[in-house]
C-alpha cells in the first residue's frame, strides 16, 4: 500500500505523458499597456504647410476652426513665421493629421488657386479677437464669387457710406484668412489693384485674379 501511494504521488508530479511541470520562477510584476492600432491622430491645435498652384501655403487651426491661412512667402519657413504672428506658437504637423474640416478647407484653397470656381463660405473661421467692424468686412468679402471683383468703395457703401473706404482697406490689410476671405477680389478705384499684404503684394493679387479669370479695367491679365 505504501508503494502504491508513492507511485500515485510520483504520477501527479510527472503529469500527463510523464513530463514534469515547468517550474514558475518568481519575478517582477509587469503591468500590461493597451495600445491603440497605429493611426494618424488628429491634432486639435496645430498648423501645416500644403502645396498650391502658386506655392506652399500655411494653415493653422484650433479644434475644427481655421485661425489663420498664409499665402506663400519666399520660402516655407517664412510662410510659417508670418502666419504664426497671428496665432502664437503652434506645433507643425502633416496636413493629413489635421481634422477633416481643416483638410477640406485646404483642398478648397488648392481648388481656387488652380482656377476652379469653388465657394469657400462654408469654411469655419475662428473670429475670436477679430473686431466687429472687421468681421463685417470679411463677411461681405466672402460673398464675392471667384472671377468677380468689387471696390473698397462698394464695400464701404454697404457698411454705411463711402467715407468708410479707407477703413475697409485697413481691415482687409489685416486679413489673416486669405484667400478664404478673398481680399484679392477687392480693388481700389478705377479697377486699380490697390494694396495687398499677402505673398508678393499686388503682384500676387493680380496673379490670383488672373487664375480666376478676372479682368481689370476691361483688359486681359498680364499673366495670360
Amino acid at each position: 500500500a505504501r508503494h502504491r501511494r508513492q507511485r500515485r504521488r510520483t504520477e501527479r508530479v510527472r503529469g500527463v505523458g510523464g513530463l514534469k511541470p515547468h517550474p514558475i520562477k518568481p519575478g517582477p510584476v509587469v503591468v500590461g499597456v493597451f495600445r491603440q492600432p497605429s493611426m494618424s491622430p488628429h491634432h486639435p491645435d496645430a498648423c501645416a504647410l500644403f502645396d498650391t498652384g502658386i506655392g506652399p501655403c500655411g494653415i493653422a487651426w484650433r479644434a475644427d476652426a481655421i485661425v489663420a491661412l498664409q499665402l506663400p512667402e519666399p520660402d516655407p519657413a517664412h510662410t510659417l513665421v508670418r502666419m504664426l504672428r497671428y496665432t502664437g506658437a503652434l506645433p507643425q504637423v502633416p496636413l493629413q493629421d489635421a481634422p477633416a474640416g481643416v483638410q477640406q478647407a485646404a483642398e478648397g484653397v488648392q481648388a481656387i488657386l488652380r482656377g476652379e470656381a469653388r465657394d469657400l463660405c462654408e469654411v469655419n473661421l475662428d473670429m475670436r479677437g477679430v473686431p466687429e467692424f472687421q468681421q463685417r468686412v470679411f463677411a461681405i468679402t466672402r460673398r464675392i464669387p471667384p472671377g468677380q471683383t468689387r471696390s473698397y468703395g462698394d464695400l464701404a457703401e454697404e457698411l454705411g457710406g463711402k467715407h468708410l473706404a479707407r477703413a475697409v482697406g485697413q481691415a482687409l490689410g489685416l486679413n489673416p484668412f486669405a484667400p478664404i476671405v478673398p481680399c484679392h477680389r477687392v480693388l481700389a478705384a478705377n479697377g486699380k489693384p490697390g494694396g495687398f499684404s499677402g505673398g508678393s503684394g499686388p503682384l500676387t493679387k493680380l496673379h490670383m485674379l488672373a487664375i480666376e479669370g478676372a479682368a481689370l479695367g476691361g483688359t486681359r491679365s498680364l499673366f495670360d
